[in-house]
C-alpha cells in the first residue's frame, strides 16, 4: 500500500467524556488525538486514555468527513483503545507489523491523524515504567519528537503498523535533552484483540490498583499523588512517602513494584511498608479493580 494511501487511513479521533468521570479531573472531559484503522469495516485502534469513559466519540478522516464513533474497548495493560465506526469510512485497513523485528536505528514514520507526520528512527527498545501502575516490557522509542503523538501511529518501512503513540518524554544523551516519543508495540494486540472485540475486555483477572501516582529516584519509589477516593487515599497513604516494601518483598524500582503489586488478586488486601518523614511504618491497602471506578461504554 503507498505511504499516501496509509496515511489517510489514520484518523482523528475526538472524544467527549462527562463531567463526573473519575479520570475527567486527570486527563480532562475533551480529548483529542488520533487513530488508525485497522479493518475495512472501520475499526480503529487508538491509545485508550483518549476514549476512557468517553460519552461521545467522533471520527475526522484527512478530507474533512466526520463520523460518529462507539469506545468499544480499553484495555488498562497494554493502553491500547478500540474504536468502532458508526458509518462507513471507506478508508482500508492498515497492516498489522511485526514490532520485535524493529530494530534500533530503522527508520520510521508516526504520523497523526490531520494529516503530520514525522520521519524518525527507533532510538531504543526497552521496558517502561508509567507513574499510573503501568509497565511495558519492551516499548519502542523513536526521534525526533511527534507533535501530536496521543494515538498517532508508527510507521514501518514496509508500510506496516508498529505501534501507537502513547507519550512525550525526554532524553539524555551526551549532555544533550532531545524530546522523544512513547510507542506501544503493536505485538501485544493480536493476542487480546478477539476478547476486546467480544467481550470490551481481555479474559483473565484483573490486575490489583491502588490508585498511586508513583515516580523512581535513586531506586526508590516515591508516591507523588493519590487518586481521589481510590484505595490508596482510604488506606491513608500520601504524597512524599517512600514504598520500600510490599508483603515480605523489599522494593528494586517502580518496575519491580508493579511486579510485586500484581502478584495479588484484585480485591486482596495489599501490606506496604512505608517510610514517612524518616520513620516506617506499614499500611494495609486494599487493592481494587481499576474498571470498576470508570464509566463504561455505551452504544451511541
Amino acid at each position: 500500500m503507498p505511504i499516501d494511501t496509509i496515511l489517510r487511513s489514520i484518523v482523528a479521533v475526538r472524544a467527549s467524556i462527562p463531567d463526573d468521570a473519575f479520570t475527567a479531573n486527570a486527563l480532562g472531559t475533551s480529548r483529542e488525538g488520533s487513530g488508525v484503522v485497522i479493518r475495512d469495516d472501520g475499526l480503529v485502534l487508538t491509545i485508550g486514555y483518549l476514549i476512557t469513559e468517553a460519552e461521545e466519540v467522533w471520527l475526522t478522516s484527512h478530507d474533512g468527513r466526520v463520523v460518529p464513533a462507539h469506545a468499544l474497548a480499553y484495555d488498562q495493560e497494554t493502553g491500547f483503545g478500540l474504536v468502532q465506526a458508526l458509518a462507513p469510512l471507506g478508508l482500508p485497513a492498515v497492516a498489522l507489523g511485526d514490532a520485535a523485528k524493529a530494530g534500533v536505528g530503522d527508520p520510521v514514520v508516526l504520523a497523526d491523524g490531520v494529516g503530520r507526520s514525522v520521519r524518525a528512527h527507533i532510538v531504543t527498545k526497552q521496558e517502561f515504567a508509567g507513574y499510573w501502575e503501568y509497565l511495558l516490557d519492551e516499548a519502542i522509542f523513536t526521534a525526533p519528537a511527534h507533535p501530536s503523538w496521543g494515538g498517532a501511529a508508527l510507521i514501518g518501512q514496509d508500510g506496516s503498523l508498529l505501534g501507537i503513540g502513547s507519550l512525550l518524554l525526554q532524553m539524555s544523551r551526551n549532555g544533550e535533552v532531545a524530546d522523544i516519543n512513547m510507542i506501544v508495540p503493536i505485538n501485544l494486540l493480536p493476542p487480546i484483540l478477539d476478547d476486546l472485540l467480544t467481550r470490551g475486555q481481555v479474559a483473565k483477572p484483573p490486575r490489583p490498583w491502588l490508585g498511586a501516582f508513583s515516580a523512581e529516584s535513586n531506586g526508590e519509589v516515591v508516591v507523588m499523588s493519590v487518586a481521589e477516593g481510590g484505595p490508596a487515599a482510604q488506606a491513608g497513604l500520601r504524597q512524599g512517602d517512600i514504598i520500600s516494601d510490599v508483603r515480605d518483598g523489599e522494593v528494586d524500582g517502580l518496575a519491580d513494584f508493579y511486579r510485586k503489586l500484581w502478584q495479588n488478586p484484585a480485591g486482596a488486601e495489599i501490606p506496604l511498608r512505608v517510610v514517612r518523614d524518616g520513620r516506617e511504618t506499614w499500611l494495609r491497602v486494599k487493592s481494587a479493580d481499576r474498571n470498576s471506578f470508570l464509566k463504561k461504554p455505551h452504544l451511541q
